[in-house]
């Protein structure tokens, strides 16, 4: 297996295969869902420890992200701050919704590429690239869209693109 590190050459394909990948999304749709599923988690187990995150930090360069009343309640027990001085220096509210996102991209806490709260990084933080989660095809939109920025997703889907002999001709 072939893996890809270099940020700059995932981007740069990311605008190259934007076609490719928009067939190979459709490819995907057509395949049995639980068979791509076992796929993108055994590449997954693969692929992530071939990878330094701390090296790249780009998704906390470059995605925003989702906080809960809880991570909030957390973050400010951290900090020995208040909910309502956290709130104020890192977080804002959707008028209306109530939804809370990290009001800076990149990330407040990202320091050298590395977190600085780490052991009490958000849920989404933890979760991302979600490539252990199931229904994979359902999420295709979201996989595309971080293809040209997460190392680890881009890698997945090119050896996808191998293993299920996608051809785009």
């Amino acid at each position: 297996m072939n893996i890809v590190t270099q940020l700059d050459a995932i981007a740069q394909a990311a605008g190259e295969k934007e076609a490719e990948n928009q067939s190979f999304k459709a490819f995907l749709r057509a395949q049995e869902p639980a068979a791509v599923d076992q796929l993108v988690q055994e590449l997954d187990a693969a692929i992530t420890p071939q990878i330094d995150c701390t090296s790249c930090g780009n998704c906390c360069r470059s995605l925003m992200i989702n906080v809960t009343a809880e991570e909030v309640t957390g973050l400010a027990n951290l900090l020995n701050r208040s909910e309502a001085d956290v709130k104020e220096q890192y977080i804002e509210t959707g008028s209306g919704s109530g939804n809370m996102v990290m009001n800076t991209i990149p990330c407040h806490f990202l320091d050298n590429n590395c977190c600085s709260i780490y052991e009490h990084r958000f849920t989404e933080c933890r979760e991302f690239p979600g490539l252990h989660q199931p229904n994979f095809t359902g999420r295709l939109f979201a996989m595309l869209m971080h293809y040209g920025r997460c190392l680890i997703i881009y890698n997945v889907l090119e050896e996808m693109k191998k293993r299920l002999a996608f051809n785009m001709e």
